[in-house]
Parts: C-alpha cells; structure tokens; sequence
C-alpha cells in the first residue's frame, strides 16, 4: 500500500427498534433496542471502502448511555480519528487497540466499542482481512480462525408473564434445538417463573441435556442472594450471573462457597484489571465478556484469554436489543475464542422488528450460526434502514 489509509467521515446514528417482547429485569425494562451505529467512510483512494461499528449502552453497567455515547464519539474519539493514517494492517490495529476506555476516569467503553467496531471492520474491508485475524498481531496463543464457531451454541430466554406464554415460548425454543436457557431472577414473580420453567425442562435438565442459568443483574443483597440457592439449586439452575452488585465483590468468594451453582461476573466485569482482581479473590466461575460492554473486540478477547489461561470459563453475552452489526462482531468473537460455555446474542428478528443487515446475522436451528462471509465484520449493511430507524438525523463528522 503506497498511501495511507485516511478517514473522510464519520456518521453516528442513534436508532430506535420496536422489540417483538417486552423485556425486563432487575435494573431495567424496555420495549425498544436503542443502539447507536458508527459509520466511518475512507478518503481517496479508498473512498469505496465503509466500515460499521455498534454499541449499545447501559447505565447500570458501565454508567453510559446513548446521549453520552454520541457526545464522546464526537469529542473524545473524533480528534483521534484525524490523526488514522495507517499503511498496513498491523499499523491500524496498533492504533485501535490505543483508543481510550476512559475519560477523565470516567468508563467509556460502550462508546469505545462503537469506533472500535467500525474501524475493524474498515481495515479488514481495506487490507481484505477477516475480523478474527486480528489474534496473530495480538499475540494470543491458542486463539484465531476457526475458534470455537463450529461448537458454539446460542442460548435462549425464559419470558412470559403468565405459564402459559412462559411454557409455549420455552417449548417453541426446545422444539428449535436450543439446549442453553437463562432467566431472570431478582424481579417481581420470579421464584413462580421459575417453577414453571422447571416444570417444562425437567426431563432434559435431569437427563443433562439442556442448562439453565439465572441472572440477578446485581439487585440481590448477600442474605437476598444465600436465601434464594436452595430454589436455584431444586431447579437445576447450574450458574447464577452477578448476583451481588458490583459494589459488593468481595463478597462473592464467600458466596461461591454455599452453592453448586458457578457465579458468574458480569457488570463486576468492565475492565481487564477487572478480571484479573476477579481472578485473584476467586470470585467467579464464569466471565461474561460482552463487546459493547467491554469496549469492543480486542479488549473482549483479552479478557477471554486472561480468564482461560486462569481455568476460568467464558461467556460471549450480548445486550438486548443488538442489530447484526454487533451480532457479526460476536461471530468473529467465537471465530477467534477457543473455547467458550455459553453464548448469547444473534436474536435478530426472533427479538427485532426490524434490522439494519441486508441479511440479518441471526442463529438457526440448534443455536448453530454460520462463520460470516467476507472481510471485516463480513455484514451488509441496508443504508436505507440505517436511516430509517434513526428518529433524529445523524451526527456528521468530517475528517
């Protein structure tokens, strides 16, 4: 490459996606997905070259949102993308793995994800190199295409408000294969979802055939959490995600000791200094690495090769409300992973009503999800849903 690889724009949509169910939890209920999109575009000669990056933000993770993932885009991540001039592959992603996942002391990783995402997908389009390529350059032994993708199974979700629609929308998902189930616990009627849950999955869950997990989302005090193990247990939930708010990890050492069920560390989990505290008070069993949460790819399989190495299991979760852009970069996730427990995400139009992908990444039968074609995230994206589902117009940054 005789010319450095410029930017010419950078476009920020914040969307708005109708959910087919309303999902709810301990921190949290929404109706609507609200990612935010990263469109970057390059100058010449590379003008034909476009890259997509999403994130989606929580207050309760990572104590972002979309309104703050738009404000730092533009003014902490804008100025550093005017100086991305890289000749080769190596180049752009020692450029990537630099961008900040913090301000001021102030977490941006959801933010991070947005841009990091993009220009990975850029420079894979550019130096025609898939997303999973990116563990030779970072030095992860046992990591890299093919992964894990072949093994992999997606998970599904225990919803419903009466037994029922509960029971009905299990059965449909056991009838398509799913064999990895979550629920949400530390809400209102949780303990009777539960029951009925139990109920539907009795058989395989005894016979070992399928999972169950459940996920406190933090709400639980330390008593909370001991007094509900024995309903956990009687059910055949086998891992119980963050318990205890992240303000009370020190506390989960202890807790892991009253319970067969493995903990998983989720919103503990922002950081690889994180993980490694984590690791060092023998905290959690399982580490739930999200993209968006953990500031994007890189840091994600950073994390996953810590917890590995560490005998630890890992977890690709997702968010709700994902569009096949953050799908896609799970895929490549699980293309470069050796190993992983349990995976979420890639509900596409099971949970969406609508998408941005011209073909949505979306799992099939048995939770199975085929490797994405391509270079870079290997989506399509359909500019004119990207539009469509933006009520405001999009932030426009010229490079």
């Amino acid at each position: 490459m005789t010319q450095p690889l410029r930017l010419r724009q950078m476009q920020v949509f914040p969307l708005a996606i109708p959910l087919r169910l309303r999902f709810e939890h301990a921190a949290a209920a929404r109706e609507t997905a609200d990612p935010v999109v990263v469109r970057l575009s390059a100058g010449a000669p590379h003008a034909h070259h476009v890259g997509y990056g999403e994130t989606l933000a929580r207050p309760y993770v990572t104590g972002e949102s979309a309104a703050s993932v738009l404000e730092d885009v533009e003014a902490v991540f804008g100025p550093l993308l005017e100086r991305f001039s890289p000749q080769t592959f190596a180049d752009a992603l020692e450029f990537i793995e630099d961008l900040p996942s913090e301000d001021g002391g102030r977490v941006i990783t959801a933010a991070r994800a947005s841009v990091e995402l993009a220009l990975l997908d850029l420079v894979g389009r550019v130096f025609r190199r898939r997303v999973s390529d990116i563990t030779g350059w970072m030095g992860l032994a046992g990591f890299g295409p093919p992964g894990c993708l072949g093994q992999a199974r997606y998970s599904g979700m225990v919803v419903g408000r009466t037994n029922p629609r509960l029971s009905a929308l299990l059965r449909v998902q056991r009838m398509y294969g799913l064999r990895d189930f979550k629920i949400k616990v530390a809400v209102e009627g949780w303990e009777e979802r539960l029951q009925w849950a139990q109920r539907v999955l009795r058989r395989p869950l005894a016979q070992q055939r399928v999972t169950l997990r459940a996920d406190a989302n933090g709400a639980w005090s330390l008593a909370d959490a001991h007094a509900a193990l024995p309903l956990l247990e009687q059910a055949g939930v086998c891992a119980l995600e963050q318990p205890l708010s992240d303000a009370a990890d020190g506390d989960l050492s202890w807790l892991a000791e009253q319970t067969s069920c493995d903990l998983i560390a989720d919103e503990s989990l922002l950081t690889l200094d994180d993980a490694q505290r984590l690791i060092e008070t023998n905290a959690a069993r399982v580490f739930n690495v999200r993209i968006a949460k953990n500031g994007g790819l890189m840091p994600a399989l950073r994390i996953a090769a810590l917890a590995l190495a560490a005998q630890r299991d890992v977890q690709l979760g997702c968010l709700v409300g994902e569009t096949s852009i953050l799908s896609a970069a799970g895929v490549g996730f699980l293309e470069a992973c050796p190993k992983v427990r349990f995976v979420e995400g890639a509900f596409g139009s099971f949970l969406l009503r609508d998408d941005v992908g011209r073909r949505q990444v979306r799992f099939g039968r048995g939770g199975r999800v085929a490797p994405r074609p391509g270079f870079g995230l290997g989506i399509e994206v359909n500019e004119a849903a990207l539009r469509r589902l933006t009520p405001a117009r999009p932030r426009v940054i010229h490079f």
